[in-house]
């Protein structure tokens, strides 16, 4: 579950956390069960099953593995994960609908463990997918993928959504502007915002991703949201709900990650190997 906004013009930096050793180890506990619940999610979405059920597994999962969910009393927040399908951008809320042949799906999943918060998403197939839905997924796996090799000390969040912008654009998707990527650790959303573009226009005015420099020990999620059509969000009544304007197809990907001495270290990582669709290959 990522940041209700952003403000990309804002400089936060002084409010960015960083992190020692002991906490790494936190994070790796954290993002491991919860990508273990991923990891366990992927046998059971097939076309007729309903996400209200896919998220009582999850629920289950979770507790199981002595964890809990974060996002149960989350600003009133109801259930173990959100799931998005089709042209849900994120915070889609499980329900009774059954998935359909065809359909992709976006599960949100993140747990507490001790303290800390292991935050990460991937994107699902029921059934056999149309080519430009595998191609909106594929795309925005690897757009994920361009941000997260950015990271390292002395680059920027600003490198990071120009990566991603470039990828998601020269498929000609667009990128959504109004969620992004947002600190993690013993809190659910800090300081920064991690935005997925580098630059946009609107109007006579140019916007621009934050020039954060990234400092060893800093963690903070990489989830950029990417559109067949326009990056145009429509929030629905039920004041979660985010869709595309257009109607169009939208994927997203999502990994907690913190910025290491020479790199990055990606806490959510498949415990199986399970990275994205299609997974019965994978495996």
């Amino acid at each position: 579950m990522d940041n209700d906004s952003c403000t990309a013009d804002i400089d936060e930096v002084d409010d960015i956390k960083i992190h020692t050793e002991a906490d790494f180890e936190g994070m790796r506990v954290a993002g491991q069960i919860a990508a273990g619940c991923l990891d366990m999610l992927t046998e059971y979405v097939q076309p007729g099953v309903k996400t209200i059920d896919l998220d009582k597994r999850a629920y289950e999962y979770i507790l199981d593995h002595k964890a809990l969910p974060a996002t149960i009393g989350y600003r009133g927040y109801r259930h173990s994960t959100c799931i998005s399908t089709n042209h849900v951008i994120c915070h889609g809320i499980p329900g009774t609908k059954p998935l359909k042949n065809g359909d992709i799906a976006n599960i949100d999943v993140t747990v507490i463990v001790d303290g800390w918060h292991g935050d990460t998403s991937r994107m699902f197939y029921a059934g056999e997918p149309k080519v430009l839905a595998q191609r909106l997924v594929d795309t925005t796996f690897e757009a994920m993928w361009k941000g997260i090799k950015m990271v390292k000390p002395g680059a920027s969040l600003r490198d990071i959504g120009y990566a991603i912008q470039r990828h998601a654009e020269a498929a000609k998707f667009s990128v959504v502007r109004d969620f992004c990527g947002h600190g993690v650790g013993q809190v659910f959303h800090m300081a920064p915002n991690v935005v997925h573009y580098g630059e946009f226009a609107h109007g006579n005015h140019k916007h621009y991703a934050p020039d954060t420099k990234l400092k060893e020990g800093m963690f903070f999620t990489i989830e950029p949201m990417i559109n067949v059509g326009r990056p145009d969000v429509k929030m629905l009544k039920d004041g979660w709900t985010a869709v595309t304007r257009d109607k169009s197809l939208t994927a997203q990907f999502e990994h907690s990650l913190a910025v290491t001495k020479d790199g990055f270290e990606i806490f959510t990582a498949s415990p199986k190997g399970l990275d994205r669709p299609p997974y019965s290959s994978a495996s």
